[in-house]
């Protein structure tokens, strides 16, 4: 089984029309059967968010939560936690609902650039693991060198053993920030696929100001570059029984429009969505 969707439910004109604000989320899972929680990166979000979102979404649906950003090494300065043990309890703590419904795909660690392959690292993706327990866990790099020719086996084989989800990524390839797509599942139930855009330019822009974001997910794939995707999602497709694809590139408004346009491609028809034009009633 495939799964399409897009990364938060917010930002996506084009799906919502007069919606209100708080309907957003209701109206979405009319479209999209899966999307990524990107609020639990910023916080540990309170039981009675996810409890909310779990309720306006069909029996169906699924949810992939990001991991909190001290977590992953994000965090600037001290994480508001006494330690990181109470964090990752209170971040797994705050995942109950989602468990509760069979509503949650997985979590997704997503790692920053400057998080390299070195045996420190290594070390805490153990840890990582052990303190997540039975939850699902998706892993995202994004630094190169965990794709070196002369490691990306290890690397893969560490993940496969260690009971992590690979995360396939298209990005734009810009140097050691960036990793390659690398076609390999590590977990033969799921394996994640996520599209950042390939704005290289915005993609090596300084992560400062208040636009960066905007600029480096503007992008929009054209129909070419989908259809050559197809090919690749059907080889994953083999390795694993459930593929979550996300699209991240939200800047535009194109996210939405990628994502439906994929699924078009894929002939895909999803049963269980949730019914349209909710805030018209």
């Amino acid at each position: 089984m495939i799964y399409v969707g897009v990364t938060g439910w917010g930002d996506h004109d084009s799906l919502y029309g007069g919606v209100s604000q708080r309907d957003k989320l209701k109206e979405y899972g009319a479209h999209f059967p899966i999307v990524e929680v990107d609020a639990s990166f910023y916080a540990v979000q309170p039981k009675r968010n996810s409890e909310k979102w779990v309720s306006e979404t069909p029996a169906s649906f699924q949810f992939v939560v990001k991991a909190y950003q001290g977590m992953t090494g994000h965090q600037r300065g001290e994480i508001p936690f006494e330690s990181k043990k109470e964090m990752f309890k209170a971040f797994c703590d705050s995942l109950e609902a989602y468990r509760k419904s069979g509503k949650l795909a997985m979590v997704l660690f997503q790692f920053p650039p400057w998080f390299d392959c070195k045996r420190e690292n290594v070390n805490y993706l153990r840890w990582c693991k052990a303190e997540m327990g039975d939850i699902p866990v998706a892993i995202e790099f994004r630094n190169q060198s965990w794709y070196r020719p002369n490691v990306v086996q290890q690397t893969l084989d560490f993940i496969e053993k260690e009971g992590w989800i690979h995360t396939v990524c298209d990005e734009p390839q810009a140097g050691e920030g960036s990793i390659p797509v690398v076609l390999h599942a590590t977990d033969k139930d799921k394996t994640l696929v996520r599209f950042h855009g390939r704005n290289l330019h915005g993609w090596q822009r300084p992560a400062s100001g208040d636009d960066w974001r905007e600029v480096r997910y503007l992008y929009r794939y054209n129909h070419q570059e989908l259809t050559e995707w197809v090919e690749k999602i059907r080889i994953l497709e083999k390795e694993s029984k459930e593929l979550y694809v996300l699209f991240n590139n939200n800047s535009g408004g194109d996210a939405a429009d990628n994502a439906k346009q994929m699924i078009e491609l894929l002939g895909i028809e999803y049963e269980g969505l949730a019914p349209k034009q909710l805030g018209l009633f």
